[in-house]
């Protein structure tokens, strides 16, 4: 398969998806998936996504009294490592998380999974798309987005947003897979993603296709050196990138100055 770039489509996708297409194309994905999505990602990585989040949220150093979007945020596993920095046990102050997601089947489950932590405050669940936020400006401490970046139609108009609700001197983050890995890593990363990750998407969730589109995405979507460029565009400064697991997923850091 080859990137195409055409106007009026998202032409970062590794195949041709439409403009119109892509949020039902993804929404319909997620929905699919939603309820083995956890257990698809501890297979397809080996648990390693649980230590690049780990990462994330230590870089991220969130305190006390800190607000926290994470955008695109699925079952919670971001936000949820970060509750126990925003709100410490046994302590009473302002401040939480709320987790925004366009699928309401992966919000319900993060919900119930915070329950079954005992996180019975200091945190919503929000039913909204990264490109058009119901939230006022300058709201947020930190905003985060693990693996939704590439799932936007308009990689620009989230990150503008990102930027709108941040307070100033507020903190970004972005952890992504990365389409550029270390050279000896990429054909045995390239068998992997094409071969063995739709075979467990197929067996464990019944849904090759699904995987086979997260994989293509993965292709089509900006080096980190471009995604960098990108998000001092939306205005953002101070813009670093840490590659993890020889480039597969890259964190990018900025903030709102």
């Amino acid at each position: 398969m080859s990137e195409k770039e055409t106007s009026g489509s998202t032409a970062r996708d590794y195949r041709h998806v439409p403009e119109d297409e892509k949020a039902p194309l993804v929404r319909g994905i997620f929905d699919s998936v939603a309820s083995r999505y956890d257990l698809m990602n501890d297979l397809m990585s080996g648990g390693i996504h649980r230590f690049w989040k780990a990462e994330m949220v230590a870089w991220l150093k969130p305190r006390p009294c800190q607000l926290l979007i994470d955008v695109a945020g699925g079952t919670g596993d971001i936000a949820l490592r970060a509750m126990p920095h925003l709100i410490p046990e046994g302590v009473i102050v302002e401040g939480g998380a709320v987790v925004c997601d366009t699928n309401e089947r992966m919000l319900e489950i993060g919900r119930s999974r915070a329950l079954n932590q005992g996180i019975l405050y200091g945190i919503e669940w929000l039913g909204a798309d990264a490109e058009r936020l119901p939230l006022a400006e300058r709201g947020f401490d930190l905003y985060t987005i693990a693996f939704g970046l590439r799932n936007v139609t308009s990689i620009e108009a989230a990150l503008a947003e990102a930027r709108r609700v941040l307070k100033p001197g507020g903190r970004f983050m972005c952890l992504e897979f990365t389409p550029e890995v270390w050279p000896l890593l990429q054909p045995l990363y390239d068998l992997y993603s094409f071969h063995v990750v739709p075979l467990l998407g197929r067996i464990v969730v019944g849904d090759r296709e699904a995987y086979t589109y997260l994989v293509e995405s993965i292709r089509g979507f900006p080096r980190q050196s471009e995604l960098a460029e990108m998000i001092a565009g939306a205005g953002l400064d101070q813009v670093r990138y840490r590659n993890l697991t020889g480039g597969i997923a890259a964190l990018h850091s900025a903030w709102r100055l």
